[in-house]
């Protein structure tokens, strides 16, 4: 069952660090432009994935082609794909180890919600860490990743 208790997902983004945005986007019109600046701003270490434009840097960071590239633990995949392509990412996620998988505002498959679920990932489903982040008022990351900004 997707998390949708305020204090089930309060916990997740206030323990998170790394967070994998699957479907990053280089358009300042496109929402996970914008979401990807927020969460560096509130201290997140984004890693922007996104095979069209692998290899381009987006706020500072250098887009990777797939999620296995990373080669650090990641905390959270954030996914900005439509529900018929989510599940892809969502099973990236479960190989590469991630400890949570969100998908963003109007994306939903529940069949992947479940693999995610089973293979002892935490999901977050049709929800957005940007608006949730201020929402729930968690202060912002301090430490080893906080962004500038």
């Amino acid at each position: 069952m997707p998390l949708t208790r305020d204090e089930d997902i309060a916990e997740l983004l206030t323990s998170a660090r790394t967070i994998a945005m699957v479907g990053a986007s280089d358009r300042p019109n496109r929402p996970s432009y914008g979401v990807m600046r927020i969460l560096q701003r509130h201290g997140y270490r984004v890693f922007p994935v996104n095979p069209q434009i692998a290899g381009e840097q987006v706020h500072g960071e250098l887009v990777l082609r797939d999620i296995s590239e990373i080669g650090v633990p990641i905390d959270i995949v954030d996914i900005f794909r439509r529900s018929e392509a989510a599940g892809e990412a969502v099973d990236q996620a479960i190989q590469v180890g991630a400890k949570a998988v969100w998908l963003q505002i109007g994306v939903i498959d529940e069949d992947a919600a479940a693999r995610a679920e089973a293979a002892g990932l935490k999901v977050v489903m049709d929800r957005c860490p940007a608006i949730e982040i201020p929402r729930l008022r968690i202060p912002p990351l301090r430490g080893e990743v906080a962004a500038e900004g």
